[in-house]
């Protein structure tokens, strides 16, 4: 039977109707760590620190499909809670385009300034060439990675969550398989190419299988057709969506400030090391925003048909999964943590201990984590973007910034693994006092 978002959701239906949208996050984070993966066994360390480096700003320029996806998914999804299917529709395409024309738009901008943004970001010699080669295969498709993005928020809203994870598990299977035909069988000099090809290929399918779905007839309660521009629902959009942007944007700023700290304190070896860590984390992670986006356009729903009751009960069942998931994902990262690390830097015994030593500090983090995505989630779909924003903002710049700066000085290298723990701990005790807070003004 079809979950729709006016259902009443008990655990098993909450859970069946975002398991999609989890599995959808865990495929798009596997794009980035199948890469790591041949990059670092087949290209080298090397190449696999030019792919670390140039990450966080290839995250940065695509925050704009998570962006208008979670945001504009909060007003599409509240605005049919509302009544108004026609102006759901006119809002729904009015995102589409706007994310579609700023995709090109950072494209061009990225791949003429792609090499002073390496340096910027510490490439060094051979790093910046590499970084450069990389980073502009992956800007060509990033107009299209930024409308898989935006579409991975729009399926759930247009309660189609299976179809978003059948295209994103397509896109997956893609780039895998590139991956091992490319970076296997080129030459050396041409795998760390032939990974970008693999992943821009990928995101491609991920945006042009959608748009063409949603600008045909189909069995969704989207369609993509004419829209008058409305400045107002953009700004409502971005507002709404800008937890999530300060989110991406924070982390590309942290990840890079690791960099820094890590080449500082470790070398190559502790950006290589950080990098593993940072693609087993994504997947992880991956699970909590999946969660959140599979939740938000129900949430949304519900709070536009004045419906608190069913608020009030997703919001603790959530609080009560994203519980039980944190412990498993802890424990599961504690006994993972050789075999995890061996698939990517098993070749080097001096950087596999460095990986495997950091990454059982990193992993205490996972079950705070999902409380803070979940917060910030949940207040983007009542609409309450300043209030998400703020959680995210504190969350992923202010508390991981101070920790990544001063910890280090006092435990060294020990501390840069520290610094994630103690900020998502912080981030929780702040969670948790704006849902107390906010308790009466959403009566949720």
């Amino acid at each position: 039977m079809k979950i729709r978002l006016s259902d009443h959701f008990t655990f098993g239906k909450l859970i069946k109707f975002t398991l999609p949208s989890i599995a959808m996050m865990i495929f798009t984070s596997i794009y980035s760590v199948v890469d790591g993966f041949f990059v670092s066994n087949y290209a080298g360390k090397a190449a696999f620190s030019a792919v670390n480096l140039t990450m966080p700003f290839l995250m940065f320029v695509s925050t704009v499909g998570f962006m208008f996806g979670t945001g504009g998914t909060a007003i599409v999804a509240k605005t049919f809670g509302e009544g108004d299917k026609e102006k759901a529709n006119r809002y729904f395409s009015l995102f589409v385009y706007v994310t579609l024309i700023l995709g090109i738009l950072f494209s061009i901008l990225g791949i003429l300034f792609i090499r002073p943004i390496s340096i910027f970001l510490g490439a060094k010699g051979e790093l910046i060439d590499l970084c450069a080669t990389y980073g502009r295969i992956i800007l060509s498709a990033l107009p299209f990675f930024v409308l898989q993005m935006l579409f991975q928020s729009f399926f759930v809203a247009a309660e189609k969550p299976q179809l978003g994870l059948f295209v994103t598990i397509g896109c997956g299977v893609t780039n895998m398989v590139l991956d091992a035909v490319l970076v296997m069988l080129l030459p050396q000099e041409y795998k760390l190419t032939g990974a970008a090809i693999a992943t821009a290929v990928s995101q491609f399918i991920g945006g042009a299988v959608p748009l063409i779905y949603f600008s045909r007839k189909n069995s969704s309660i989207l369609r993509l057709g004419k829209t008058n521009f409305d400045g107002k629902v953009i700004i409502k959009a971005c507002t709404n969506g800008a937890s999530e942007f300060m989110s991406i944007v924070s982390m590309s700023i942290v990840a890079a400030l690791y960099n820094i700290q890590l080449l500082k304190f470790a070398g190559e070896n502790g950006v290589a090391a950080y990098g593993v860590m940072m693609y087993i984390s994504m997947i992880f992670a991956a699970s909590f925003v999946g969660y959140s986006i599979g939740v938000a356009p129900v949430v949304a729903y519900h709070y536009g048909t004045g419906n608190h009751g069913e608020l009030k009960q997703l919001q603790k069942k959530s609080l009560f999964i994203l519980g039980c998931g944190g412990i498993c994902m802890v424990t599961a990262a504690e006994l993972l943590a050789v075999p995890l690390a061996r698939v990517f830097v098993g070749y080097n015994m001096e950087l596999l201990n460095l990986t495997v030593s950091g990454l059982r500090v990193f992993a205490i983090a996972f079950p705070f984590m999902g409380y803070a995505i979940f917060g910030s989630g949940f207040f983007t779909a009542l609409n309450d973007g300043l209030t998400s924003a703020l959680i995210s903002f504190l969350r992923t710049l202010v508390f991981e910034v101070g920790a990544v700066l001063l910890l280090p000085l006092i435990l060294g290298i020990d501390g840069i693994w520290i610094s994630i723990v103690v900020a998502e701990g912080i981030a929780v005790v702040f969670t948790a006092i704006f849902l107390i807070t906010k308790q009466k003004k959403y009566h949720y």
